[in-house]
């Protein structure tokens, strides 16, 4: 019987403990070890998870026992904790985006084929059964070809609910939450090649739950219009400032010539699917999975699907070429708002993930 995945966990903040809600009880995952630059932080998680405290990320790195690392840092340290880890030899999983720089997230895929290791990045969304259900949609035609897709993320007030929303506010929401649907998008219809977009800060003011009050920087509600190999066009909207309360907060549309499709959700794993012809009334799609997840999501599903796919020998569905892709859409979108709407064009290519299918 194969051994587990032995896991060393850097950053234990928020994010970290719903990883590890979904990872405990997974026989084919162990975590070894929790590293945080707040070593009370990092102890305080080891002890509520049952899980070994480390006190610094270079002992995992070292550490023969280690198989791979889970990155789960604020996003501005993901390049040089996966660098430093893939360097070590150990495989690497991380948190979205995979970096903020294109140039070092395709620098971390050489890097980690030069020493035969593996690098996945979230988000995982876009294997969740109601997606991949949406995905075998388009994939088996009933939509005909798709010319044109709504991605909605209106993600809210982060201040209404995140002790430290700072960290969000000054990466905006086109690097924090846009990361989902775009990797949904891409997962099924393949690469962009070219982007435009406007931002604009529409509430500068905000106040934390402790009454501080901050003023941004970094735009908060972000348009974008992405242009696809494919042919298809993409209207992708990102904002920190309208509730979830909307029927748009996550939902997603793909319109093709025969007809079109509805995911209520890009989040949820048991989201509703709807399709139908073009002219006609939509209806529910069933899920094409016997179970579905039912909890939102399940974070670790894409660390372990990387653990199978060491185990069978094939490719892992969350690749770092996707996620550097990724890092260069989300670079471009930026630019292409500092630069007044300016056209940014994108060159780079990633296989598209293998359909989903539930790990046994």
């Amino acid at each position: 019987m194969n051994q587990p995945t032995r896991i060393g966990l850097i950053g234990c903040g928020n994010i970290a403990g719903q990883y590890l809600n979904t990872i405990q009880g997974v026989a084919d995952l162990q975590i070894v070890g929790a590293v945080d630059l707040d070593q009370e932080r990092a102890k305080a998680f080891a002890e509520e998870h049952q899980v070994p405290f480390v006190a610094t990320a270079e002992e995992l790195f070292s550490d023969p026992e280690v198989d791979l690392i889970l990155n789960l840092t604020i996003h501005h340290a993901h390049f040089a904790i996966t660098k430093a880890a893939l360097e070590a030899g150990k495989h690497v999983f991380s948190e979205k985006p995979l970096t903020m720089n294109p140039e070092e997230a395709h620098e971390l895929v050489r890097i980690a084929a030069e020493n035969g290791v593996r690098l996945g990045c979230a988000p995982v969304t876009f294997l969740g059964e109601a997606q991949q259900t949406f995905a075998q949609q388009v994939r088996e035609g009933a939509l005909g070809d798709i010319r044109l897709v709504y991605a909605e993320v209106n993600h809210g007030r982060i201040e209404s609910w995140h002790p430290a929303p700072a960290a969000f506010y000054e990466v905006g929401p086109i690097w924090d939450v846009a990361p989902y649907p775009l990797a949904l998008v891409t997962s099924i219809l393949g690469p962009i090649r070219s982007v435009c977009a406007h931002g604009a800060i529409v509430m500068p003011e905000r106040e934390t739950q402790d009454g501080e009050a901050f003023t941004l920087q970094t735009p908060d509600v972000v348009i974008a219009i992405l242009s696809l190999a494919s042919g298809a066009t993409v209207r992708l909207t990102a904002n920190f400032y309208v509730g979830n309360m909307t029927p748009s907060q996550q939902n997603i549309e793909f319109h093709g010539v025969k007809g079109s499709g509805v995911l209520s959700s890009w989040f949820g794993f048991d989201a509703d699917v709807k399709a139908g012809d073009f002219g006609e009334a939509l209806v529910e799609v069933p899920l094409a999975y016997p179970e579905a997840y039912t909890d939102g999501i399940e974070w670790s599903r894409g660390l372990q699907d990387m653990a199978a796919a060491i185990r069978e020998d094939r490719p892992h569905r969350c690749s770092g070429e996707h996620a550097a892709h990724a890092t260069e859409v989300l670079f471009a979108i930026n630019r292409s708002v500092d630069r007044n709407g300016e056209e940014q064009q994108i060159d780079s290519e990633f296989p598209l993930p293998l359909p989903w299918e539930p790990i046994s």
